[in-house]
């Protein structure tokens, strides 16, 4: 009879790596601008999407990419463009992503790929070579609870900072994401 073994070490350390790859605090800029942009973020819709993401993919990531032949680098290079554009309208204040009239931005770009997104997941693939699966499950879970907090209480933030506050914050957090962009590219190129 085999029994669930929880680790308190693993689901810290899991959840850690996954907070620091999602970043969404470091996101707040960009929620901000995204709500901007569209007049409404469904939290509860973005935070259960992003979740059944990780989920799905911690389970079936690397079968899937498998499947239609895209290697964990090429995916990975491939997160690594979305967030440069993401960036590159936070540091220039342009909008790249345009989409039809959209009514919300919470699965698309909110969910994945700036939750969800390719450092996320290569991430789950890596430690789900490391830790067992019920502690990743349980780091995903506390991730997506503070997500649904910051995606929450992001009007608040964005009352206590003010404009000036959220210009200077939208521009040091691009220059940020642009970096870890790039880090993402230069990692995985050199891999291939």
């Amino acid at each position: 009879m085999s029994y669930l073994s929880f680790d308190i070490k693993e689901i810290t350390t899991a959840t850690m790596v996954l907070f620091a790859v999602i970043d969404i605090i470091g996101s707040i800029p960009i929620i901000i601008q995204l709500r901007q942009q569209v007049g409404h973020i469904q939290s509860e819709k973005a935070s259960i999407v992003s979740l059944l993401i990780m989920i799905a993919f911690l389970y079936l990531g690397e079968e899937i990419l498998n499947l239609i032949g895209v290697d964990i680098n090429s995916f990975a290079i491939a997160g690594s463009f979305v967030l440069f554009f993401l960036s590159l309208e936070l540091i220039l204040g342009i909008r790249i992503y345009k989409d039809e009239m959209p009514t919300s931005a919470s699965i698309v770009p909110l969910a994945f790929p700036l939750v969800a997104g390719a450092g996320t997941m290569t991430s789950l693939l890596s430690l789900r070579a490391e830790y067992e699966v019920q502690n990743i499950i349980i780091a995903i879970f506390l991730n997506v609870a503070l997500v649904y907090a910051v995606l929450k209480t992001t009007r608040r933030i964005e009352k206590l900072l003010g404009p000036t506050g959220i210009a200077v914050i939208r521009k040091a957090f691009g220059i940020i994401l642009l970096a870890i962009a790039v880090k993402l590219f230069r990692t995985n190129i050199g891999v291939m």
